[in-house]
């Protein structure tokens, strides 16, 4: 079985062999086993704390294949709101209950929970279920050093 190990640097020149589509949870699994689109199994046994995002890449343990991780498009609820303040206050209340949360200037995206969902709409917000790659934040702790 093929392992992969190490990420290579945003500016290395290796061209993908393959490629895999990975959910937002997938993607912070440093250790894990993943099948390949075309039937091959493969290991990911990366260091503690790697977090992989949309086009990296990890290089197998022989230096020889090289892997690109793409965001696979998942069940997400997209919230708007009407105004900035009402998207804010969203994030206030999804923040308390600690829920993966992607965060961008017109919207805001966490996985479906009707419960959820449901108090969004009872604070005026608009709440839409998608397919949609998702990209929560890592939160204050979520960088490197």
């Amino acid at each position: 079985m093929l392992t992969f190990t190490g990420k290579l640097s945003p500016d290395a020149d290796r061209i993908p062999d393959s490629t895999i589509a990975l959910t937002a949870e997938e993607r912070t699994k440093t250790r894990q086993h993943l099948q390949l689109p075309d039937g091959d199994r493969i290991a990911v046994c990366l260091p503690r704390g790697v977090e992989l995002g949309d086009g990296d890449r990890l290089v197998s343990e022989t230096g020889e294949e090289v892997l690109c991780i793409i965001a696979k498009p998942e069940p997400v609820m997209t919230v708007t709101a009407s105004s900035e303040f009402d998207l804010i206050r969203a994030a206030y209340h999804l923040g308390n209950r600690h829920v993966p949360l992607e965060i961008k200037p017109r919207y805001l995206r966490l996985h479906p929970d009707p419960v959820l969902a449901d108090l969004l709409v009872q604070l005026g917000l608009n709440v839409k279920q998608e397919i949609a790659p998702f990209y929560p934040e890592k939160g204050a702790y979520g960088h490197s050093h």
